[in-house]
């Protein structure tokens, strides 16, 4: 492990896996590995319990990004010594705006994404173990924003004191503290590593995260429909 990334979810993430990859440190353990892996969330549930299987979780990967692996930055940083850390920040206002357009509203809001997610929570217990952890780990009252964050102020607090404990834990010799529109230049130079002859990656997937929470929720429940009707008895 090289890079460990200790940036809140939408602050970038997608744009550092890719521009990790790019430069060597692929591959990037992000949300996707999860998602397409959701065998996988016994083992962060593990990880939440103090019994992190690091090396199992990690086996050739080279860097990670997003939740939720930065949620365990701490943990990492004394698990890998020589992995140098990512911490992504953004203005508050703008980051509490995405966070509102996409992960917020899966839990607290009278939204479509909510009663969808929980619509598939029902028919599908790996989409229910997902949710059941993301919860405990984002939402619950140990985890960095418990409380559902009606006022935005809260929000932004929340990010805040999440930023402020890695900058004053992480040796500022392991640490670069890094905004999406900083690009290769300060990355390259705190990885030692030559600045890549192509734009830095930039990626808007708040229709993504739309289209995989309504979208995979839709796939789920017809799934479902259609095996509870496939086992209903011909009348004739």
């Amino acid at each position: 492990m090289k890079l460990i990334g200790a940036g809140l979810p939408r602050t970038a993430t997608t744009s550092q896996m890719l521009a990790f990859e790019t430069l060597g440190l692929g591959p990037c353990y992000h949300m996707r590995d999860l998602m397409a892996n959701m065998d996988q969330v016994a083992l962060w549930e593990r990880a939440l319990d103090g019994d992190g299987p690091w090396e199992e979780l990690f086996a050739g990967y080279r860097s990670t990004t997003d939740w939720p692996s930065a949620y365990h930055w701490r943990e990492l940083m004394d698990v890998y010594p020589d992995a140098k850390i990512l911490l992504s920040v953004r203005d508050g206002l703008a980051w509490e705006r995405s966070m509102r357009d996409t992960i917020w509203p899966m839990y607290h809001a009278d939204t479509l994404l909510h009663h969808m997610s929980r619509a598939r929570y029902h028919v599908d217990p790996q989409w229910r173990a997902w949710v059941d952890l993301m919860i405990r780990m984002t939402w619950t009252h140990e985890a960095p924003f418990a409380g559902s964050y009606a006022d935005s102020s809260q929000m932004i607090a929340a990010m805040e004191r999440w930023n402020d404990e890695v900058i004053s834990t992480v040796p500022a010799d392991r640490l670069l503290v890094w905004r999406p529109d900083d690009g290769w230049e300060p990355l390259c130079e705190f990885l030692d590593v030559p600045v890549p002859d192509e734009p830095f990656p930039h990626v808007n997937d708040t229709q993504a995260f739309r289209e995989l929470i309504v979208g995979g929720s839709l796939r789920a429940v017809q799934a479902w429909f259609d095996a509870e009707t496939a086992q209903e008895p011909v009348r004739g």
